[in-house]
């Protein structure tokens, strides 16, 4: 029974220094082909190496960190090339979730006020007093949950879980895209035009404004 317990305590840690070492990236505290040490993330949660050990390699397997055989762990570097084939795959599995939303039928009123409520509160951050640095991170984090939303409503079940599996990597991307652009009102408003269409029952202009959102090559993004 002890050690069903222990691992348990363990398993929990690691989901902390698993989370710690995410918003530790997002934040900029570690920046892609940074050095991630085992003792110092040790020290600074007051915590045994072990749950450190294996919260780094759940996040390799997600493919947030890289591990270098006699060199240690580094924050993964994505490449314009990684980004495009996020945003593509993404862009595949949101077309689908918007036919499934659009034909049978399933956002109301309700729905669309609060979409409306998340864009609202991410053009005040972006009007906000805030560092250019945390209105992107805020922007983005308000960004996700209005896209997280509506794969919630399509109620597809494996969709979303794919969609979740990349989820950080679709953060870093999306702030990536954000930080090299520099236009938050931009993406922030983008979204306008996704709930108009979705309400208008449109199917192909819902697809373009959020190909529009995602890409913006007449922007000349990426």
């Amino acid at each position: 029974m002890e050690n069903v317990k222990n691992r348990y305590n363990r398993e929990n840690l690691s989901s902390i220094v698993a989370n710690y070492i995410k918003e530790s990236i997002l934040s900029g505290v570690y920046k892609e082909g940074d050095h991630i040490l085992e003792s110092e993330v040790a020290f600074k949660l007051g915590i045994s190496r072990a749950p450190v050990r294996e919260a780094i390699k759940e996040l390799e397997k997600e493919g947030i960190v890289t591990l270098i055989p006699r060199k240690g762990t580094y924050v993964t570097k994505f490449t314009i090339e990684d980004i495009k084939e996020i945003f593509d795959i993404r862009l595949l599995l949101e077309n689908d979730i918007i036919n499934i939303l659009i034909k049978e039928d399933k956002l109301n009123d309700r729905d669309f006020k609060h979409l409306e409520y998340l864009v609202k509160d991410m053009v005040n951050v972006r009007n906000s007093n805030k560092s250019d640095k945390n209105k992107a991170i805020l922007i983005n984090v308000k960004d996700t949950e209005f896209h997280k939303y509506l794969w919630q409503k399509s109620g597809s079940k494996r969709r979303v879980k794919i969609l979740e599996d990349i989820f950080f990597q679709l953060r870093i991307a999306m702030l990536f895209d954000t930080n090299e652009t520099g236009n938050l009102l931009l993406t922030a408003t983008d979204h306008y035009d996704i709930i108009d269409n979705l309400r208008n029952k449109d199917i192909e202009m819902s697809k373009q404004s959020l190909r529009n959102h995602i890409f913006s090559y007449k922007e000349g993004r990426f």
